[in-house]
């Protein structure tokens, strides 16, 4: 029964918000499951007025506040990252990732939100503390060739590889009309990050960008550690039923992401790259369930932060 003006009864009306509010609380505690609970604990709430290291007009901030497109980012970027011999070596000698894939996805994920979205004095805290890890990470890889975390070089590669994953998730699953200039935009914004934690030459346009990934492919290869990397991602499910079937299709989704080159070189199965192209519009009809979830996320709360004015 409705009222004149065709309203609900107040009571279903009442009923009805109380399940969808049921709804949104676990569909958000899945999703944040995925990314909170690793590293510090961020305020983006505050202090009234502090624009971060970036503020709300820039393209990373555009770019970043996409949930789905960043995980389908931020896994196709892990795959990518494993094909340098060295970057492996370090994660494999020096990381937890075998036995806890979902620490490594939210300490990257605190990393990445911190560093775009946090106050200023969180975002370069975030950056130093990244610092001191890396000053114990260093070893010598199978081929006997020594290597260091805070290599500039490898710290230029891992960088290229996650923001690249980043936006070209961004374009294919958010903004696909996203200007050239805004590209080159968001790739100079977010080299200061990867300069300030040492890395060198850090190329800064979509051009750039390219040409640096043209020249490091005699560099990469895909031996057994970089099978079991993926196979490690494919079966990391999240521990929530409700994210499960999503987890997977985002794998999938990554997989379908990286260039053509990287797929070849990892050696996907047919199979495997035609359940990437499916899963294409999987992650557009997930995106906006999560979007519609994620009411008060990290971008939302930084924006609120900007805009509010010291008392």
């Amino acid at each position: 029964m409705s009222d004149r003006a065709g309203n609900p009864p107040p009571e279903r009306s009442g009923i009805g918000q109380a399940l969808i509010s049921r709804a949104r609380a676990k569909l958000v505690h899945g999703v944040t499951h995925l990314t909170t609970g690793a590293g510090p604990s961020l305020d983006y709430s505050s202090p009234p007025g502090d624009p971060g290291l970036f503020g709300p007009e820039s393209v990373c901030w555009r770019v970043h506040a996409d949930f789905t497109s960043m995980m389908v980012g931020g896994i196709c970027a892990l795959m990518l990252q494993a094909l340098h011999p060295l970057a492996l070596a370090g994660v494999w000698d020096h990381s937890t990732f075998r036995t806890d894939i979902l620490g490594r996805l939210r300490r990257t994920a605190t990393f990445i939100s911190g560093t775009t979205y946090g106050n200023q004095q969180d975002a370069l805290a975030l950056v130093e503390r990244v610092k001191r890890i890396h000053l114990g990470v260093a070893g010598v890889a199978p081929d006997g060739r020594p290597y260091r975390a805070d290599d500039p070089a490898l710290l230029r590669w891992v960088h290229v590889a996650e923001v690249s994953s980043f936006l070209a998730a961004h374009l294919r699953f958010v903004n696909p009309s996203l200007s050239p200039a805004a590209q080159d935009r968001y790739y100079a914004e977010t080299a200061r990050i990867a300069q300030l934690l040492g890395a060198t030459d850090v190329p800064s346009s979509c051009a750039e960008i390219a040409a640096y990934l043209c020249a490091m492919q005699p560099e990469l290869e895909a031996g057994p550690h970089v099978q079991e990397v993926v196979k490690i991602l494919r079966n990391a499910a999240p521990s929530t039923t409700l994210m499960r079937p999503a987890g997977a299709l985002m794998f999938s989704a990554a997989v379908d992401l990286l260039p053509d080159w990287a797929q070849r070189l990892i050696g996907f199965s047919a199979f495997s790259l035609l359940q990437g192209t499916l899963a294409r519009p999987g992650v557009r009809a997930v995106a906006p369930v999560i979007r519609w979830a994620l009411v008060n996320g990290v971008s939302k709360r930084a924006r609120r932060r900007v805009a509010a004015t010291r008392g």
